[in-house]
């Protein structure tokens, strides 16, 4: 079996072009939300029910909401209101990722060319890095690619 490819995408600083083009070069056959919050006003063409239909009919990839993917209200707030640093809520983090015992709850074939959605622009201190990168060191041969 060849590796499984988890993609991840942030949709903020991205035109709908840009966003929609990215993900089909990537040959990306789902998104999985991975926000806690994902019917916000602020998400524009991101939001759950409009992501959902472009997604269907720009490039008939599928969507799925996985909140147990997302970090809690609790560390997200504390994060954001810069409570935490980002080495305390990575450890946080990956903590709660261990306690739901994601690996077990999704499956490798689920994720195999998917795409992992938040909002923040880049990976680099981003929760969908660290889900990424936790499925990474529990499966075997997991390829990770960040569109951007």
């Amino acid at each position: 079996m060849s590796a499984i490819r988890i993609y991840t995408i942030g949709f903020t600083q991205k035109s709908a072009e840009q966003f929609f083009d990215t993900l089909l070069k990537a040959g990306v056959r789902k998104i999985v939300d991975a926000r806690l919050n994902n019917s916000s006003q602020l998400s524009g063409f991101a939001k759950k029910d409009d992501l959902k239909y472009f997604l269907k009919i720009i490039g008939n990839i599928e969507y799925i909401h996985m909140p147990i993917l997302a970090p809690t209200e609790e560390i997200l707030v504390e994060y954001r209101k810069k409570k935490l640093d980002w080495e305390t809520y990575k450890k946080k983090f990956l903590e709660l990722l261990e306690k739901r015992k994601i690996e077990k709850i999704v499956s490798p074939s689920e994720l195999d060319r998917a795409c992992l959605l938040c909002s923040e622009h880049l990976p680099r201190q981003c929760h969908r890095l660290l889900v990424a990168e936790y499925l990474k060191n529990k499966w075997d041969d997991v390829k990770i690619e960040h569109l951007t």
